[in-house]
């Protein structure tokens, strides 16, 4: 495993997608800055961390084997990878907000941002960028974030909580390829935030909806029931969950 360690980049992924192009990456090769200018989260969101406070990485992961259409095993691997560092650290009431912010009780206290390299409809390798909240006590305009610090009145090592990430990671991976997704989905679903509880949705158009959040599919698409019994599915542009 090969770790770099920047002052500061525009963006860990973008960095790793550079240095990629230039040449072959050495699998599990982390990008680690302690600020970013221009870090990314899902759908062109910023991700907004303070200097030095929180831990901002980038993981180059080589895959093998894995059908396009099951690409979201990738993500559901990383969540819960987060999921489970932060329940070893006695973070309470930790819960996968879909497709893949962290929280504890409804604080966000992670975000993930997974962008895969496709070649012949087969998923070649993963650039998987992760932020963890970690030391960080002011959220400016930022009401639903929260951090390890404010969670746990704890101060936290950044080096620590990297390489328990790194190992989580390397340990999924290990049963996403010997061929368990079925059980790792099963482990994402039951650790998802407001799962089986009635809860507010609003959908590509602005407009609120009720509905009970019942799972996923195996391409990651959420399966909300909604009045009748009725149990539809929604992508990542089509469906905000409200907190």
């Amino acid at each position: 495993m090969h770790i770099i360690k920047l002052n500061a980049i525009d963006s860990t992924n973008s960095f790793l997608k550079r240095i990629s192009n230039d040449g072959p990456l050495e699998d599990m090769t982390v990008v680690v800055a302690d600020y970013q200018t221009d870090g990314r989260g899902q759908m062109g969101t910023q991700w907004v961390s303070k200097d030095s406070n929180n831990l901002l990485f980038s993981v180059f992961k080589k895959i093998t084997g894995l059908d396009v259409d099951a690409a979201f095993s990738v993500a559901i691997v990383v969540a819960l990878s987060v999921f489970n560092t932060l329940v070893k650290l006695q973070l309470m009431n930790v819960r996968i907000k879909w497709p893949n912010d962290i929280l504890s009780g409804n604080k966000k206290l992670a975000g993930i941002l997974i962008e895969n390299v496709v070649k012949q409809n087969r998923v070649q390798a993963s650039v998987i960028g992760i932020g963890i909240n970690i030391n960080q006590v002011h959220f400016e305009d930022l009401p639903n974030a929260s951090s390890l610090i404010l969670e746990t009145g704890r101060l936290f090592d950044r080096d620590e909580v990297l390489q328990m990430v790194l190992l989580e990671l390397q340990a999924y991976f290990q049963i996403l390829e010997s061929g368990k997704s079925s059980y790792l989905k099963q482990l994402y679903e039951a650790n998802l935030f407001r799962k089986d509880k009635p809860s507010t949705f609003t959908d590509a158009g602005g407009t609120k909806f009720s509905g009970f959040i019942r799972g996923i599919t195996e391409s990651g698409n959420l399966k909300i029931e909604i009045e009748d019994a009725q149990i539809k599915e929604y992508d990542l542009k089509s469906v905000s969950l409200l907190y």
